[in-house]
């Protein structure tokens, strides 16, 4: 979690790090609690709710694989 928070603050440098980080504690909690997307129904994707909503992988990108994207360890299992 800290690398990724780490490389997006890097680069959003105007992004206020303690809230983004809570932002991202929030939805990796969220995840674990089964929210779905709202859209089509599946589990959120933590990394791109934080810096979107709340929705999963292929509803905020489009796309139908995620293998290729970054996604908090804790929760790529579930």
């Amino acid at each position: 979690m800290e690398t990724f928070v780490n490389k997006h603050c890097k680069n959003n440098p105007e992004e206020n790090r303690a809230q983004f980080k809570e932002n991202l504690k929030q939805a990796v909690q969220d995840k674990k609690n089964g929210v779905t997307c709202d859209n089509c129904g599946e589990r959120i994707w933590a990394i791109g709710s934080t810096v979107s909503h709340y929705a999963c992988f292929s509803c905020l990108t489009g796309e139908a694989d995620s293998s290729g994207d970054y996604e908090i360890d804790e929760v790529c299992l579930l």
